[in-house]
């Protein structure tokens, strides 16, 4: 509880420090991505092949070299310049970078930086959106320029602080809100991460902070949505809705409540999460008036939808959640035992879950996702968030899982595809610099060996599993490359780094994981 409120306070213990930047190839004057087929964001099915020209961290062309079936034209390729790069990825795909719009970079969860950072660059994420910038605004902001400069291996950095955070008093008056959002855009944050107060505080706080110019998300927290939910954010200007709660309550028809039982207590997190897993069912039902009125109005006001599936899937599977095949090589011992039941960390509230409970998830899954698939066919912006560092949600790991359960929800896999970049960058306002493959734009990129249009499997770290001749298993994928600003990562290496820390931790810990057990047992 302490660590909880030092965090809302901004007060920072002792971080360690992320070393300078180890990994990586370049920058070039000229890098030329020679022979893939690209995977774009624009709603462009895949083509190629295609060279792809890079000068000063800027595409300058995309040119397509050959057809299907015929060897590349040589004449049609681009030509190096001297001091340039080539990269021959010829067969394989490239993909913008991947956003990450709901990305903790970890510290109240036993997790370093630089081990959080690795995973997500060894799959593919190349931005991220910083919610609640938990290890304080300043640490974040120097992360953040580091980040600029490429003096860190790790991914472009957004800042959103939590509210309220570094204020000497509780905001209680729409004039401190206002003061507090002005200083806030002071102090250099990007935006604000919000989780409700009284409407008077939060519209004076939505609405200065959108006249700064700055960008907001909201959780909505059970103690206040009664009051303020999805549709007052959205008429407030916040920019986007991180998880779910607010939607069902702005669909209420035959309540204004949740229907809470009656010895629910919110400091129980076990009562919390499991109560949640009935309130899609207390809303409009589908493509009903109330619930398509809703819908088109959070559409019409330019509302992002950033629903984080992942963070929730342990509510309906909690074994696959908890055995998920990476956990056992490349989940810190620290944050195993932060996962594991406990009164005290967030998200650790496996008190007594069972049958019931994920039967529940799984209804509220199903209605859930039927909104978030409609809200994208209407129109409306969804991204690929993973909140990921709690619940069983492995850093890195989460982002395909994510990309998988949009897929589950009745997105394309191009349309997910766009959900993880263009859709990203829109939300954070730099779309025009990252978010799709196009001329003039920063040289983001990801680049995997298989389709993962076919299997969104491939993008995992750990790959996917194949039968190949001589009855044979074996694995495929895991993301080749990720090129961060004209800098070629090796993104197997990067993984490897990551196992390696983990094995040195458990050396000095002597922990292990073991199956079927839930918390590491020390020998």
């Amino acid at each position: 509880m302490v660590l909880c409120l030092l965090m809302q306070l901004g007060v920072l213990a002792q971080i360690p420090e992320v070393p300078n930047r180890q990994e990586g190839e370049g920058p070039w004057p000229q890098l030329i991505i020679r022979g893939v087929i690209l995977i774009n964001s624009t709603g462009s099915p895949p083509l190629g092949p295609v060279d792809i020209v890079v000068e000063n961290n800027r595409i300058t062309d995309v040119r397509m070299v050959g057809t299907t079936g015929l060897p590349v034209d040589p004449a049609k390729r681009p030509q190096l310049k001297p001091g340039g790069k080539e990269l021959d990825a010829t067969g394989m795909y490239l993909l913008p970078g991947f956003v990450d719009s709901h990305a903790h970079i970890g510290g109240n969860n036993g997790t370093d930086a630089s081990y959080v950072y690795k995973l997500w660059m060894a799959h593919g994420v190349t931005t991220i959106r910083e919610p609640s910038a938990g290890n304080g605004l300043a640490w974040t902001l120097e992360q953040k320029k580091r980040s600029e400069r490429n003096t860190i291996t790790a991914p472009r950095i957004k800042a959103y602080t939590r509210f309220g955070m570094g204020s000497k008093q509780p905001i209680a008056t729409a004039k401190q809100a206002r003061d507090w959002v002005r200083q806030n855009a002071k102090n250099g944050a990007d935006g604000i991460k919000f989780f409700g107060a009284a409407p008077e505080i939060m519209q004076a706080a939505a609405e200065e902070n959108k006249r700064l110019g700055l960008k907001s998300a909201i959780h909505h927290a059970q103690t206040d949505v009664g009051r303020w939910n999805a549709m007052h954010s959205a008429k407030a200007g916040i920019s986007s809705l991180e998880h779910w709660y607010g939607l069902p309550e702005a669909m209420f028809t035959d309540r204004t409540i949740q229907d809470y039982s009656l010895a629910y207590n919110y400091t129980n997190e076990q009562d919390r999460f499991s109560e949640a897993g009935t309130l899609w069912k207390q809303a409009a039902a589908p493509f009903s008036d109330r619930w398509s009125k809703v819908m088109d109005e959070l559409i019409a006001l330019d509302f992002t939808l950033s629903p984080t599936f992942n963070i929730y899937e342990a509510n309906r599977d909690l074994m696959r959640a908890r055995r998920a095949e990476w956990h056992e090589e490349y989940t810190m011992p620290k944050l195993w035992d932060f996962y594991a039941p406990s009164w005290n960390a967030h998200g650790s509230y496996w008190h007594s879950w069972g049958t019931e409970q994920e039967v529940q998830w799984r209804e509220n899954f199903r209605l859930w996702m039927a909104f978030i698939n409609e809200y994208k066919n209407r129109g409306g912006r969804v991204t690929v968030g993973t909140d990921s560092g709690f619940i069983y949600e492995l850093f890195g790991f989460a982002y395909p899982r994510e990309m998988e359960l949009l897929r589950e929800a009745g997105f394309h896999p191009l349309e997910v595809i766009k959900a993880a970049t263009l859709n990203g960058a829109e939300l954070l306002g730099m779309e025009k610099e990252i978010g799709s493959v196009e001329i003039g734009k920063l040289a983001d990129f990801v680049i995997v060996e298989e389709n993962p249009l076919m299997d969104f499997k491939v993008l995992y770290g750990t790959g996917a599993i194949r039968l190949v001749e001589n009855n044979q298993v074996t694995r495929v994928g895991g993301v080749k490359y990720t090129i961060k600003d004209g800098i070629v990562y090796d993104a197997k290496d990067l993984l490897a780094q990551v196992k390696k820390m983990v094995e040195e931790e458990k050396a000095k810990t002597g922990y292990q994981i073991i199956q079927p057990g839930i918390a590491p047992h020390k020998h």
